[in-house]
């Protein structure tokens, strides 16, 4: 029953505004309208037919969440975003979004939409996040290393533990219900720092500019003392983090970096932190400092020395 009091069109635009400005067939029905108003408003073009029974709200502006919601919806109950839109929504994947992915417990064909079965999705891998139906975080990373290149996997691990505090753990526990996932030992290797991975761009131009440099070159990505670090060079005792502004303007990012820097001194490193200006803008002063400090490829370790 809708809310008394209110016209039929407050009480759509009432849903409308908490659903991305998508409504449904059921919807409206509960709110009150009857199937007659309902026709007459998609006759007027107040109601949009976006899939069956599923319906834009006036206009069809672009709204990547809107699009989102509304084949979620379209898919029936209980289905949920997955793979790249999911991750798309989760804000740890860049660029263009990709076409809504649905995963749904009953066969589902409409367009545009990808969509695949499962019956036998766990409560835990389901969530909302933007108001849409959505696989949780960690089981969205496990099946998105079915198919992702390590180097994408990686950063959408990255992102994952700097906006939500994603850990291993989390996704361990997807993969115990899980354990023939496709990608599970690429994504395990991730998360266990094992994989050569390279995060950023930042990253990239800082591993060059050691290689052109002729300097040894670091482990990646890999955890020390418990935390997961940019580069070390664990038999020179030396720690160095790349403060890129995307993965370090927040404040728990920001106490990150400083628990960081006291675990490497903690565990006897010297520690070095370079930021984007640094790396990009005024590498000769950055590579003078690291020359004192790690080994020339092809030269005796003089540095193994020092500290032994």
């Amino acid at each position: 029953m809708g809310i008394p009091g209110r016209t039929a069109t407050e009480r759509i635009a009432a849903l409308a505004t908490r659903n991305h400005g998508v409504v449904t067939r059921g919807q409206l029905l509960a709110a009150g309208l009857s199937t007659k108003q309902i026709a007459s408003r998609v006759r007027a073009g107040l109601l949009l037919v976006e899939y069956p029974g599923v319906y834009r709200v006036g206009h069809r502006a672009p709204s990547t969440p809107a699009s989102y919601l509304a084949a979620v919806r379209a898919s029936g109950p209980g289905a949920l975003l997955a793979d790249r839109a999911a991750a798309y929504n989760f804000e740890i994947l860049r660029g263009d979004p990709p076409q809504p992915t649905v995963i749904t417990r009953t066969e589902r064909r409409l367009a545009g939409v990808g969509t695949r079965r499962s019956r036998g999705l766990d409560r835990a891998d389901a969530t909302s996040w933007r108001g849409i139906p959505t696989l949780s975080l960690a089981r969205t990373l496990v099946d998105l290393a079915a198919t992702m290149p390590v180097d994408d996997l990686a950063r959408a691990c990255h992102e994952a533990g700097v906006r939500y505090r994603t850990t291993p753990r989390h996704v361990d526990q997807v993969l115990h219900r899980r354990p023939n996932a496709t990608g599970a030992r690429k994504l395990r290797e991730i998360l266990g720092g094992e994989a050569k991975v390279s995060l950023s761009r930042l990253e990239s131009r800082f591993l060059s500019l050691l290689r052109d440099a002729h300097l040894a070159l670091p482990e990646t990505n890999r955890p020390a003392g418990g935390q997961r670090v940019d580069c070390r060079w664990p038999n020179h005792r030396l720690t160095v983090e790349l403060d890129g502004f995307r993965f370090h303007n927040s404040r728990y990012a920001w106490e990150q970096d400083h628990r960081r820097e006291r675990r490497a001194y903690a565990r006897g490193d010297q520690f070095r932190r370079y930021t984007y200006g640094d790396v990009f803008e005024h590498p000769a002063a950055m590579l003078t400092e690291l020359s004192c400090l790690v080994p020339r490829i092809g030269t005796p370790d003089r540095t193994a020395a020092r500290i032994g």
